[in-house]
C-alpha cells in the first residue's frame, strides 16, 4: 500500500448525511430519553446532560423505575457498556442512525460495498488514502466522485494510531466496521502488512470508537493456506473469532470475482488464444459479480443468520472450469475456440528454480511467491473444501445473486474492461 506511515491524518466529511452521535454514559442516555419522552401536563420536563443523576431523580421521582430498569441492562459502570449491550444496541437502530466504517473503500470490491451500504441508508465513513486506486492515481476530488454519499476519511490504515485519530475527526462513534482490504500483489511483506496488520488496525480503531460488529471480506482459498496472503488472512480470521464478549463478526469468503476471469477477453477478441493449464479442468469456481458480493456483504450488517459465521459464497449457476469459461467466451465473441494448454509441470519447474534462487538472492522472494500464486489458482478450485474428503464440493458452495459470467463477458466484449482493470493483480498482460 502506497503512502508514508505515520503521516498526519486528513479527514473530510462530505455532503453526505452527518454521522450519528451516540451517548457516552448511562446518565446521558437517561437524560436524552427524559428530554424526548417525559411530559408533565402541557410542558416538557428536560433533564440536562450535565445534571447529576441524583438531582434528576429528586426533580422527577417518576423516573426512578425507568432508570432502575435501564441500569440493570447496562454494565456496573455506566460509562462502560458491555459488548453485549453495544451489539444489541446497533441492531435495534435505524440505518440512518448506524455508523458504518468501510476500509479498503476505493478497492475493486470496496467501491461497490460503499455504494450498496449508502443505498441502504446507513451513515458510511469511507477510509481512503490521500492517493488511492491503482497506482495511486486518484486524489481527493476523484475519490469524492467515486464514493458519492459517503463521509470521507483520508488516512493510512497501516498505522493504527493514525487511523484511530483520523476516524475520531469524522465520527464520535462507530457501530460496524467492514473491511475490504486486500494486498494488491500478494507479495510476502505486503500480505502481512495489509491482509493481517492493516486489517487488525481497522478492527482496533473501530472498537476504540465503540464498534461491536466486524464484517471481513476474506477469500475462500484460505481453506487450504499455502500462500502468504492466505496465511495472513487466516491469522486475522482466527483472532477475530477469538474476541468473544459479545463482539460479533461475519467472515465472507467469496469464490472468484468476475474481473479475475476477464483478463484474457481483450486478447481473445483480438484473435489471440485462450491460455489454460493442464487440460483446462484442473479447477473450477462459481464466480460472483462485484454488485452481488457487495449486496451480500451489506446483508451481513444486521442479518442474524450471518452473525458469528464463516460464510463461503459464490454466484448463481454451476461451477465452471477454465475450459468451460473459455468456451463461453468464444461463444459470446462468435469465434471458433483456439486454446493453448500449458503443462502445469512447467510452473512447478519455474517455482523450484525461484525457490532455489531466493536462498542466494532474497530480493526474489516476491517473484517466487507470485509463481506459487499462479500455480495455486491453476490447480485449486475456488469452492468449498470438504475437510473429511479433501475434495472441493460445488454443491456445498452457496450461490447468491443474479449476475452471470456470461452476462459479464457480453458487457466486457461490448464496452471494454473500463472499471475492471486488474492492475498489479493481472497474470495475463
Amino acid at each position: 500500500m502506497a503512502g508514508a506511515l505515520g503521516r498526519s491524518p486528513s479527514c473530510a466529511p462530505t455532503s453526505a448525511r452527518p454521522v450519528s452521535s451516540s451517548s457516552s454514559s448511562g446518565v446521558r442516555a437517561v437524560s436524552v430519553f427524559a428530554a424526548k419522552n417525559v411530559k408533565l401536563g402541557s410542558s416538557s420536563f428536560f433533564v440536562s446532560t450535565s445534571e447529576d443523576f441524583s438531582s434528576a431523580q429528586r426533580r422527577l421521582p417518576a423516573l426512578r423505575p425507568l432508570t432502575a430498569r435501564r441500569m440493570v441492562r447496562s454494565s456496573a459502570t455506566p460509562d462502560a457498556p458491555t459488548e453485549e449491550s453495544k451489539a444489541a444496541g446497533f441492531r435495534s437502530k435505524s440505518p440512518q442512525d448506524t455508523n458504518v466504517v468501510i476500509v479498503g473503500a476505493t478497492g475493486y470490491i470496496g467501491k461497490f460495498v460503499v455504494k450498496e451500504v449508502v443505498k441502504r441508508g446507513y451513515n458510511v465513513i469511507a477510509v481512503a488514502r490521500e492517493k488511492s486506486g491503482i497506482g495511486g492515481k486518484s486524489g481527493r476530488e476523484q475519490t469524492q466522485e467515486q464514493l458519492p454519499g459517503a463521509n470521507l476519511c483520508f488516512s493510512e490504515v497501516t498505522d493504527a494510531k493514525t487511523l484511530e485519530n483520523a476516524l475520531r475527526g469524522v465520527t464520535p462513534s462507530v457501530d460496524v466496521v467492514i473491511s475490504c482490504l486486500a494486498s494488491r500483489t500478494g507479495g510476502v511483506k505486503d500480505s502481512w502488512l495489509i491482509d493481517y496488520q492493516a486489517t487488525k488496525n481497522s478492527l482496533d480503531a473501530g472498537r476504540a470508537l465503540g464498534a461491536s460488529h466486524f464484517v471481513l471480506l476474506s477469500a475462500i482459498c484460505v481453506q487450504k493456506p499455502l500462500l502468504e496472503f492466505q496465511k495472513a488472512k487466516l491469522k486475522f480470521e482466527e483472532e477475530l473469532q477469538s474476541i468473544g464478549s459479545g463482539f460479533t463478526y461475519s467472515i465472507v469468503r467469496p469464490t472468484a470475482f468476475f474481473k479475475s476471469l476477464g483478463g484474457q477477453v481483450q486478447s481473445v477478441q483480438g484473435g489471440g488464444p485462450y491460455v489454460m493449464f493442464g487440460d483446462g479442468a484442473l479447477s473450477a469456481c462459481k464466480p460472483i459479480s462485484e454488485a452481488d458480493l457487495a449486496s451480500f456483504i451489506a446483508d451481513c450488517i444486521v442479518e442474524e443468520d450471518k452473525i458469528n459465521q464463516v460464510l463461503p459464497i459464490g454466484g448463481p449457476g454451476k461451477a465452471l472450469t477454465p475450459l468451460e469459461q473459455g468456451t463461453m467466451l468464444y461463444e459470446v465473441i462468435g469465434k471458433e475456440p483456439k486454446f493453448i494448454k500449458v503443462p502445469i509441470e512447467i510452473m512447478d519447474f519455474v517455482i523450484g528454480v525461484l525457490d532455489f534462487l531466493v536462498k542466494i538472492f532474497p530480493n526474489l522472494e516476491d517473484s517466487a511467491e507470485f509463481g506459487k500464486i499462479g500455480r495455486y489458482y491453476a490447480a485449486e478450485s475456488m469452492l468449498v473444501l470438504d475437510p473429511k474428503t479433501g475434495q472441493y464440493d460445488a454443491d456445498a458452495t452457496p450461490s447468491y445473486g443474479k449476475d452471470t459470467l456470461e452476462d459479464f463477458f457480453k458487457k466486457v466484449v461490448r464496452d471494454g474492461m473500463a472499471g475492471q482493470e486488474l492492475g498489479d493483480q493481472a497474470v495475463f498482460k
